[in-house]
């Protein structure tokens, strides 16, 4: 039951390398290859999602993913610094200053992410059948699992 764990500073730029991390660590573990794009999508869902919780939260701290090749199964699991609660309570389309949106400079605050709260974790959920979301101390766990195949055990003849 090997384990790859990465932490990554909260930049959108790094979840496309969080992705591919992702993709190369599947692939080892015997993940279908139809299942991959699911892989990538949700993992690419999560990881967005934790670095929107830490820019609000905690920019400083960084996102952390969990990869781990189980006999069976490969799992992600990634984790921010915020409590779920806060992650559903983000501001909605219908809570925005329609002023601000209209016209932002350069000394507003940043727009808030325009989908509706909870959006990223039901995306997520749509795309893999085994996920589950926690929330402790450590922040919001987001622990994704995938059906593969034990590539390193001797083949059975």
């Amino acid at each position: 039951m090997p384990t790859v764990e990465v932490s990554f500073t909260a930049l959108p730029a790094h979840v496309r390398t969080a992705r591919l991390v992702a993709l190369a660590v599947a692939r080892r573990a015997g993940v279908d290859e139809q299942i991959l794009d699911e892989v990538r999508l949700a993992v690419g869902e999560a990881c967005s999602r934790a670095v929107n919780v830490h820019q609000s939260k905690s920019p400083e701290s960084p996102v952390m993913m969990r990869l781990t090749d189980e006999q069976d199964r490969f799992t992600v699991e990634v984790v921010d610094c915020g409590p779920l609660e806060d992650a559903m309570g983000e501001p909605s389309l219908g809570q925005l200053d329609a002023e601000a949106l209209a016209s932002p400079d350069a000394t507003s605050e940043p727009i808030p992410d325009l989908l509706p709260p909870g959006f990223g974790l039901a995306v997520i959920s749509g795309l893999v059948e085994d996920v589950a979301v926690t929330s402790d101390v450590d922040g919001t766990h987001v622990r994704m699992t995938w059906p593969a195949t034990d590539v390193m055990a001797p083949e059975s003849r």
